[in-house]
């Protein structure tokens, strides 16, 4: 079989196999990894964001509440 150097998004090299595009196991991974990394750019939404901020608010106020 004939090999060939991929680069993954990240920039790493590795060696396939003709055979390896082929496989089922190549074709779910790169296909998880592109899913990935397209949910790796998506912006946090607006209400998460406001959530989080008052899960820290009300942590913050439980902890001085415990330091009296």
């Amino acid at each position: 079989m004939t090999t060939r150097q991929k680069e993954d998004m990240d920039g790493h090299r590795s060696e396939m196999r003709a055979g390896d595009l082929l496989d089922p196991n190549s074709q779910i991974g790169v296909r998880l990894r592109s899913l990935y990394a397209a949910v790796q750019e998506e912006a946090i939404p607006d209400r998460f964001l406001d959530l989080l901020e008052k899960l820290d608010q009300a942590e913050l106020m439980a902890s001085a509440k415990a330091v009296k």
